[in-house]
């Protein structure tokens, strides 16, 4: 079957360990089901992993891919759950497993035309949604949607501020954040992406650090370090910022005067739980909600997509077709 591989890793030339070639089909462990995969889409997490981050380089070569929607061998259309997990370590919570991984680091992943997975990390895929949106749902619409729901701590719509809009994470927040009744401001330091935000649905989208209208109660932050101080700066007093990225740095100035001060909460959050895909899933399919997709190109081309991904142009999802 054909593959898409990490078969080496570098942190300076991360493509050059990306290969796309035929592999064996894989084994089917007792309990584990497999998916015919019609349509997968890629993450940020995909190039960490060839840069040698959360993939030990022992383990190589593996497939890629965290995401994708297929077919059951009994015919059953599903969206596959990334996250490997035991919900009972976790306090009933997988995301708190202290063993959990995500597909591609431990097990093979979803940039394939078959991923064999536990049965229970699959989750009825809505009829309404075609196979490409579908895929897209799992890993940074899953990360949004916790980040807005579960780890928000809201109890009525309220305000809330999307750090570097364009990104996946943040691209789904503003729509799911939309979905949910909240009124969203976005920042980014492109001019085009600020006019997809509002496109998209966004109340507002100002430059990366521009001076708000008005204090928010929630941050959605997975920039990091470039974009921190402003987060802590446009919160209300009691306010929380929700982080699950640092993609500009891990290690920005914490300011704690300004935390303590005013109350403030910082919140950290991985993926979701398989109850929280299926209530995204139902989000979606009630409201209408949608992924933002930027490009679809066949599996074989996964390289072309792999250097979009690469060069941050992208606004949305890039997703691959199998079958």
């Amino acid at each position: 079957m054909l593959a898409v591989q990490c078969t080496s890793q570098s942190n300076d030339d991360p493509l050059t360990g990306l290969s796309v070639r035929d592999v064996p089909e894989p084994e089917l462990p007792e309990d584990w089901v497999r998916v015919q995969v019609r349509a997968a889409s890629l993450n940020h997490h995909d190039l960490w992993s060839l840069r040698g981050v959360g993939l030990a380089a022992d383990r190589l070569p593996t497939t890629l891919g965290c995401d994708a929607a297929g077919v059951l061998d009994d015919g059953t259309e599903v969206v596959v759950h990334a996250v490997i997990a035991d919900p009972a370590a976790g306090g009933g919570d997988e995301t708190l497993d202290p063993k959990r991984t995500l597909l591609s680091e431990l097990h093979p992943g979803t940039l394939a035309e078959q991923v064999v997975v536990p049965s229970r990390n699959t989750v009825p895929k809505p009829s309404v949604m075609s196979w490409e949106e579908a895929a897209c749902f799992p890993t940074a619409w899953l990360t949004a949607y916790r980040m807005l729901t579960t780890r928000a701590d809201l109890d009525a719509p309220g305000t809330v501020l999307v750090q570097g809009a364009g990104g996946g994470v943040a691209t789904a927040a503003i729509a799911i954040g939309k979905a949910l009744g909240h009124t969203v401001f976005c920042t980014s330091r492109d001019a085009q992406k600020r006019e997809r935000a509002i496109e998209l649905g966004a109340d507002l989208a100002v430059e990366t650090g521009e001076r708000l209208p008005a204090k928010v109660d929630l941050v959605i932050e997975t920039v990091g370090a470039a974009t921190w101080e402003h987060s802590l700066r446009a919160l209300r007093p009691g306010g929380r910022i929700v982080v699950s990225g640092a993609t500009s740095g891990p290690a920005p100035s914490a300011d704690l005067n300004r935390v303590f001060f005013l109350q403030l909460s910082v919140v950290g959050s991985t993926m979701g739980t398989k109850e929280e895909l299926v209530g995204l899933l139902e989000l979606a399919e009630g409201t209408g909600l949608r992924p933002v997709i930027d490009d679809v190109r066949p599996l074989s081309d996964a390289r072309a997509a792999f250097e979009r991904l690469a060069d941050g142009s992208t606004f949305g999802k890039l997703v691959l077709t199998a079958g």
